[in-house]
């Protein structure tokens, strides 16, 4: 099978109050297919998440989506992959249906297919009577569930996800993966990190093991599985 890769990062160095978090970390996640971030806490899962949005300034190394340089042209690198961070990240002025416009508007979402996302996923994500609601009124389950459907409204290359099932109950844990699956059958490539190991197994074709800010092994989940055999025993 030929594989071509969406994300690539290459030599990624971050530095955070003098501190190496980062080392030289290089890996691809190809079009199509689920890549796992794992690795303990502290290992640098979430640092390589905000170095590949642009939030943390990298002191070397490069990272390109669908051939975009992050450095050379961010205006258009930015609109190249949506993201679900661990903690929501809304703002306190805005309605949930006004976040939902916010991203409409960022990524040009056409009216048909805006409305009848917000229908579907705002249903399923027993949003429905929040839609007017300000974060602050919601649980952090809900304003979990509103990020996630921000993220999920534009069709992007890349989908960025930090602990994507943190906060979801079981019902809405068990929509985001059927609606991860469909994306990445659809050829969308998805980056996600997970304390939950059986989400690995079950969700993800690829892994990336970090350890300590570097990349310690990666390849096909089904070589994950025998590394956490490995371990567990």
């Amino acid at each position: 099978m030929s594989l071509h890769p969406v994300l690539q990062i290459h030599d990624c160095h971050i530095i955070i109050r003098d501190q190496s978090i980062l080392k030289q970390v290089s890996f691809e996640v190809d079009k199509g297919r689920i890549t796992a971030l794992v690795g303990h806490n502290g290992a640098g899962k979430s640092t390589v998440m905000k170095a590949v949005t642009g939030s943390l300034e990298k002191a070397g190394g490069t990272i390109s989506i669908n051939g975009i340089n992050q450095d050379q042209n961010f205006s258009e690198y930015k609109y190249q992959f949506s993201y679900i961070p661990e903690e929501p990240l809304l703002l306190n002025e805005l309605t949930v249906f006004q976040h939902f416009q916010l991203y409409q508007k960022s990524y040009d979402i056409p009216d048909h297919l805006f409305i009848e996302r917000i229908q579907v996923y705002a249903e399923a994500f027993e949003l429905m009577d929040k839609l007017d609601e300000y974060p602050e009124a919601l649980s952090k389950g809900m304003r979990q569930k509103a990020q996630t459907i921000c993220a999920l409204l534009p069709d992007v290359p890349l989908l960025l996800i930090d602990e994507p099932f943190m906060g979801l109950d079981v019902y809405a844990g068990a929509y985001l993966e059927k609606l991860l699956k469909e994306r990445r059958d659809l050829g969308t490539s998805i980056l996600l990190t997970t304390h939950q190991l059986e989400k690995v197994h079950d969700l993800a074709d690829d892994f990336v093991m970090l350890k300590n800010g570097r990349v310690s092994s990666a390849g096909i989940v089904e070589e994950f599985d025998q590394l956490d055999r490995r371990g567990s025993s």
